[in-house]
């Protein structure tokens, strides 16, 4: 008898589906990776079509019977596929052995991107294949974050590859015997469908008064926290006020690309009893540069807009003037590119 160990990644060997890849699947690969405009996104966008695509090839061949499409809404870190009433992620990663699956905050947070499940797709180029490796509910991975508190790093879940289900089967089992409302997911705003993307950051206004008293609602974090040092030390030299800085990363979804920017606020306390504001945006992602016509509009509290300012093509921050308040004083900031993209962040002082 023959005395052997056998670990977990040795069993997905066994059980996993591998998919062969197309000439014409590295193409679209390709071309997809050329519509982003971060360097350091284009090979994960490159990495994630194949693997759109090989998911799709597995579910087409085992639910003939119902067409496949992609929401019209996607960023190149994911790519999300519609059977029927069911969203599927395909999440690409290049190392099976690394046992550590990442996944964008945002591809579960975000009603417009979040799916009913998560597919671990490894992509290996060289052999011209893809191979499923497992899935994971929405609801059951919502409850492994809940239950460990687990925090994002940098915008990403690390989940161990041993929470997903590697007998695929399994998928097709809730495709034909389940309900999508089994798995309820966050809920889609009228706003938000189509090829739109309007909401709202939070559904309460931010309380800029209680940071300088050291309250500081979730979502916001320290400048350093968000921003690496090099940025960070440029950015010492474009606030010159004193007071409370605090920055948010905000997402904003394109069609055929993606970046992420962030919206730095700074509140100072002045002589006249009033309480100072100003706000800038900045690139994120290794960005250098804003989208050229990002626009940054300050909004009363009924809506008027009292200042707006527009990115040109090589602009690497925008900011609205300097203005001062009183405490209580209401108003927004919304910063839109082009006519569907738009996000609304309300403030208080």
């Amino acid at each position: 008898m023959l005395n052997s160990q056998v670990n977990s990644t040795d069993i997905r060997l066994l059980l996993s589906e591998v998919i062969w890849l197309e000439l014409e699947d590295f193409d679209h690969a390709i071309d997809n990776s050329k519509l982003v405009r971060n360097e350091a996104q284009k090979w994960q966008t490159y990495l994630n079509t194949l693997a759109m695509i090989g998911c799709e090839k597995w579910l087409s061949t085992r639910i003939p019977q119902n067409p496949i499409s992609q929401p019209k809404i996607f960023v190149e870190d994911i790519y999300n596929l519609e059977v029927g009433d069911l969203k599927i992620c395909p999440i690409a990663i290049e190392h099976v052995l690394d046992e550590v699956v990442t996944i964008p905050k945002y591809a579960i947070d975000q009603s417009e991107l979040a799916a009913h499940f998560y597919v671990v797709v490894e992509v290996l180029e060289e052999e011209e294949q893809v191979i499923l490796r497992g899935f994971l509910r929405y609801d059951e991975l919502m409850n492994y974050c809940s239950q460990l508190n687990l925090e994002h790093r940098n915008g990403f879940y690390e989940v161990p590859l041993s929470l997903f289900d590697s007998e695929l089967n399994h998928l097709l089992f809730y495709y034909y015997f389940s309900e999508p409302l089994a798995i309820p997911l966050p809920v889609v705003s009228p706003q938000s469908s189509g090829l739109s993307l309007h909401r709202s950051l939070d559904n309460t206004r931010t309380k800029l008064s209680q940071w300088l008293e050291g309250v500081f609602e979730q979502g916001w974090q320290t400048i350093d926290t968000l921003i690496n040092l090099e940025a960070n030390l440029a950015l010492s030299t474009r606030i010159t006020h004193r007071g409370s800085k605090k920055a948010k990363l905000i997402d904003l979804g394109v069609q055929l690309g993606y970046q992420s920017v962030a919206l730095l606020v700074n509140i100072t306390e002045e002589s006249d009893e009033k309480l100072g504001v100003l706000i800038q945006v900045h690139p994120m992602g290794g960005e250098r540069y804003l989208p050229p016509s990002l626009k940054l509009t300050l909004l009363s509290k009924a809506g008027k807009t009292l200042q707006e300012v527009t990115s040109r093509s090589q602009d690497n921050y925008i900011q609205l003037k300097f203005f001062k308040g009183e405490s209580g004083k209401r108003f927004s900031v919304e910063l839109s590119l082009g006519e569907n993209i738009k996000v609304k962040e309300d403030f208080e002082l």
